[in-house]
Order: C-alpha cells, then sequence, then structure tokens
C-alpha cells in the first residue's frame, strides 16, 4: 500500500532523507520512528505529497505519486503535526469542505461526518465554528477529516498529541479498526510505548537513514537486545552512548 524506493530528499548540501526504500503492506499499522531531526517528518511529507522528492519514488495504493498525484491523493488521509483548519468555518463546514477536495458529498457524507464527530465527542460542536475549539478539539476534527473520504492509506504524524485519555483509545481503537479491514496506516511518534503496543511492525530511522525495520521479535534480534523493549532497542541504534555520556556527566 505504500512503496518506497531510493527516496531521497535534500535541502542544498543537506541530506535529510537518504535513498531509503521501504514498503508497508496492506493492513498494517507501521510505527515510523526516529529523535528529531531523524528524516519523520520529511518522510511522511513526501508521502502524503506535500514535499517534492529529490530523488526515488513514491507509490500510495499502487499508485505513483509523482506521475500520478491526484490519484495517489485520493486514496490517502494526511494527519499533520502542526493541523490547519478554517477557524470560520463550523466543525461540520470543515469535514464536507475535507469531502469535497475529494469529490465527495451528499447524505453518505453528512452522516459519515455526524459519526465521526460523535465518535470523539465533537458532535454538541459541530455547528460551533473552529475558532471555538480547544486544541484537543481541532486536534480530534482533523483526524475526523482524514477518514471522512474514506482512504485506503492514512499518514500520521505524532496522532496523540494534545488528546485526552478518552480520545487517545478511542483513536487507538479506531486505527486498530481501520487495518483490519484491510487498510494501511503509516504513523510516527515519539510514545515509544504507544508503537510497541499498537503497531504490527516498526522501522527507526535516524540521520536519513533506515537503521532498523521489522516486528518487535526481528528489531531485538538485529540490535542484539535480548528480551529488551522498544525504548532501549531505540536508544541502541539512535544514540544510546550519549546518553550515557550525559548521565556520566551529571553523577561527575
Amino acid at each position: 500500500m505504500i512503496s518506497l524506493r531510493r527516496l531521497t530528499k535534500r535541502y542544498g548540501s543537506f541530506t535529510a532523507v537518504d535513498a531509503i526504500d521501504l514498503e508497508v503492506p496492506r493492513g498494517e499499522l507501521f510505527g515510523f520512528l526516529g529523535p528529531n531531526g531523524a528524516g519523520k517528518t520529511t518522510t511522511l511529507r513526501m508521502i502524503a505529497g506535500i514535499l517534492r522528492p529529490t530523488a526515488g519514488e513514491v507509490h500510495v495504493a499502487g499508485v505513483d505519486l509523482l506521475a500520478d498525484p491526484i490519484g495517489a491523493k485520493q486514496r490517502l488521509g494526511f494527519i499533520p503535526d502542526r493541523p490547519f483548519i478554517y477557524e470560520k468555518l463550523t466543525g461540520m463546514e470543515f469535514l464536507r469542505f475535507v469531502a469535497g477536495l475529494y469529490e465527495q458529498d451528499g447524505p453518505e457524507v453528512e452522516h459519515r461526518s455526524r459519526e465521526l464527530l460523535a465518535l470523539f465527542d465533537l458532535e454538541d460542536w459541530r455547528d460551533e465554528l473552529v475558532e471555538s475549539y480547544s486544541h484537543g478539539m481541532r486536534q480530534k476534527l482533523i483526524i475526523s477529516s482524514a477518514f471522512v473520504h474514506r482512504p485506503e492509506v492514512i499518514v500520521v504524524d505524532e496522532p496523540m498529541v494534545g488528546l485526552d485519555p478518552k480520545a487517545a483509545r478511542i483513536l487507538k481503537d479506531l486505527f486498530r479498526e481501520y487495518t483490519r479491514r484491510g487498510n494501511t496506516i503509516m504513523m510516527s511518534t515519539h510514545t515509544l510505548e504507544v508503537a510497541e503496543a499498537m503497531c504490527d511492525r516498526v522501522g527507526i530511522i535516524a540521520h536519513g537513514t533506515i537503521r532498523a525495520c521489522g516486528t518487535m521479535d526481528e528489531l531485538r534480534r538485529s540490535a542484539e537486545a535480548g528480551t529488551e523493549g522498544l525504548e532501549q532497542i531505540f536508544l541502541r541504534l539512535t544514540g544510546e552512548n550519549a546518553a550515557r555520556e550525559l548521565v556520566e556527566v551529571l553523577n561527575a
């Protein structure tokens, strides 16, 4: 469902993403992890068609993003880390607007929009302007907008930011049901416990290259980590030595 081939993004002499290859199949919830500045958000924005790659290929649900950007984007929903919403629209109007971008309207969209708003406890706010929404409410609205056109693939950057515990639980259940039905999610998060508990496979990126990719058992074997959890594996692959040096400095 998501296929990356030698995907590269350069800014002048700096390489943010360095010729990565990745396959995320149908029905998988894939975790994409890495430290700040590792290339996670850049990669997700290239998959979503927001950034144009310097080199390489992106296929979404079998569609070449560069050759057919509209066709690829019609199959994809994107939840960014810094969402933008038109504040002079109501919540319901915003969902209608997003559905309209995908050439969807009518009673089915109305029903689906109300279901999503109700799921995230926003139904009582559906006719209120977004400018009156809290940060958490806006995040729930953005998540709802990613599902409103029923895409085959969703790319999400830090989905839990700003959500209360109930909404976070609902989102986890929604992601699981969505992939159970044969759709695909690629999710970036700094909350390693969430990734370990939810994701079928995990990829770890650092300095623009993928250091490891696989199930938890596969990651443990590749990192020679025994029975360690994802946090310890992550540190081994992205900077455990630096963390230990910091502790030594603080204890000196």
